[in-house]
């Protein structure tokens, strides 16, 4: 306990804030790449400790929220086939598909289950022989290791009714397409901490060579939120842009060596749809040939399903690029909350719209 106090010491939370204040001699926009630090940004008010001149934007820090529509919509369809049991985590089952959600599928009986790891999906498929299990699997470079190490452990173990619809997301092609693309202008970014733990800190430098931002590797109390927002401000203030670790206690700059092998040994990179953003070359992760039996897509022969979208106000697309806040949207609050989502943004427990929902409610449209 007293190791999370000294991270969320008031104290040395108002030190930096004003250490920030005289710091920041003009106007600088930062910009988050990871929900979580989102949610602990509103729920501990860090955005009204800060200047007026340095400004929070929220990025695609949000692994549900940016999985594609149609991934879902092949989800739904492989959970809805006889003898198919379709596993993922908690915070996808209420996401919307094209036009429907893994929860709806599952009230139409489709069988869907939570599970907390892919491994214990791959316990399940040894558990039932009978059944097809299937293991939706999402997320940023964090959660790829035990994907690709159920892979694995389905190959040494012979395990032939496991299967994987595999969904990840890298960071870095993220952040060079909103640094490239029209949008608001963007001084500096604060990485996420865990994603630097697995893969380090190198694939941000020629990014922060390429467009002139500094990238700061920085936690996820609000202590380490505000020293990455210090060491941005110093940085811009002093005309540089490095890439620096904030999250020393768990960020190595070549980052986990033996979880980046497995991932490179299961999966190869590939284009990616993100939601919101769109395809970003290099973005994704698919698995390798040698793991074909294991890929559901191609077990399954899934084809593209028809995109049947309804017309909604919502703008999580906007929320998601950091164009526009959640209580800009016209829904927030309104048609849209937690218990009647329109986007992901306000299903998942990491996302921007549910962030602000939950902890800055009195920003509700009239």
């Amino acid at each position: 306990m007293k190791f999370v106090d000294e991270y969320r010491d008031p104290g040395q939370a108002r030190r930096l804030a004003a250490a920030i204040a005289e710091t920041a001699t003009q106007p600088w926009t930062l910009m988050e790449v990871c929900g979580g630090q989102t949610h602990a940004i509103m729920k501990f008010g860090i955005d009204q400790l800060l200047p007026k001149d340095v400004t929070l934007l929220h990025g695609p820090g949000c692994p549900v929220c940016v999985t594609p529509a149609l991934a879902i919509d092949q989800a739904i369809a492989l959970a809805e086939q006889n003898d198919v049991v379709l596993c993922t985590f908690g915070d996808m089952i209420r996401v919307p598909g094209s036009g429907q959600s893994l929860s709806t599928a599952k009230a139409r009986g489709g069988d869907v289950r939570i599970v907390y790891s892919p491994l214990d999906a791959l316990a399940l498929a040894e558990a039932t022989p009978n059944k097809e299990i299937v293991f939706f699997a999402i997320g940023f470079e964090t959660t790829a290791p035990t994907t690709a190490m159920a892979a694995f452990e389905a190959q040494r173990r012979s395990v032939q009714n496991f299967s994987l619809l595999v969904s990840h997301v890298r960071v870095p092609p993220a952040l060079d397409a909103l640094l490239t693309t029209e949008g608001p202008k963007i001084d500096a970014f604060l990485a996420a901490g865990h994603v630097c733990a697995i893969m380090g800190l190198s694939e941000y430098e020629p990014i922060c060579a390429r467009h002139g931002v500094p990238i700061v590797a920085t936690g996820f109390e609000p202590v380490d939120i505000l020293e990455g927002v210090l060491m941005c401000v110093r940085q811009l203030e002093a005309d540089r842009a490095e890439v620096e670790n904030q999250y020393a206690r768990a960020v190595r700059h070549k980052g986990n060596g033996a979880a980046q092998e497995l991932i490179s040994a299961v999966f190869e990179v590939a284009d990616q749809e993100w939601r919101g953003i769109g395809e970003l070359a290099a973005s994704g992760l698919r698995l390798r040939e040698t793991f074909r039996a294991y890929n559901a897509a191609k077990k399954f022969a899934l084809a593209p399903v028809a995109d049947v979208r309804s017309e909604t106000p919502c703008i999580s697309g906007d929320v998601l690029r950091g164009v526009k806040r959640p209580n800009d949207c016209p829904a927030f609050g309104k048609a849209c909350s937690p218990e009647r989502p329109l986007g992901a943004t306000m299903v998942s427990s990491e996302g921007a719209c549910a962030a602000y929902y939950r902890y800055a409610r009195k920003n509700i449209p009239a």
